[in-house]
């Protein structure tokens, strides 16, 4: 179940972590799932030894080639029932873009306004409610926190 957070839980394992970036203009970075032809939110599984940075950073360096800033602030959460375990989605600021060739992911990726993302999330996934649910939590938090007018 999606729910909206401002803290990490403490009373269950997170095992996965994804990320919306958000670009100096106020755009936002998603993946491109060629095979699925979904556009999803950046992140996966925690691995090994991990730590929630680590993973985050990882991710975005091998789903879309990026580098995202140092403050991650999280703002949903979605509880697993069949593992025991949390995935929590944070906000970021996208740093840069580095060459990639995408060889080991089956992803490349979008940049648009949350009105674009959700529009058409919404045209290729119609009965998907919950990325469209994460990204009005994210845009939410991002307006809470005057994102927008702090991103030079």
């Amino acid at each position: 179940m999606l729910k909206s957070i401002s803290v990490l839980p403490k009373d269950k394992r997170i095992a996965g972590v994804h990320c919306v970036p958000i670009m100096e203009n106020g755009s936002i970075v998603m993946a491109w799932d060629k095979d699925e032809q979904v556009l999803t939110t950046i992140g996966g599984r925690l691995e090994g030894e991990e730590n929630i940075d680590e993973a985050l950073e990882r991710e975005a360096m091998e789903e879309v080639g990026m580098t995202i800033s140092s403050e991650k602030i999280p703002f949903a959460s979605w509880y697993w029932e069949s593992t025991d375990t949390y995935t929590i989605w944070f906000l970021v600021k996208a740093q840069k873009f580095l060459p990639y060739t995408f060889d080991f992911e089956k992803t490349g990726y979008v940049i648009f306004n949350f009105e674009t993302a959700n529009q058409i999330i919404s045209k290729l996934e119609p009965n998907n409610k919950n990325r469209i649910e994460i990204l009005k939590l994210a845009y939410e938090k991002a307006q809470e926190l005057n994102l927008f007018e702090n991103l030079n």
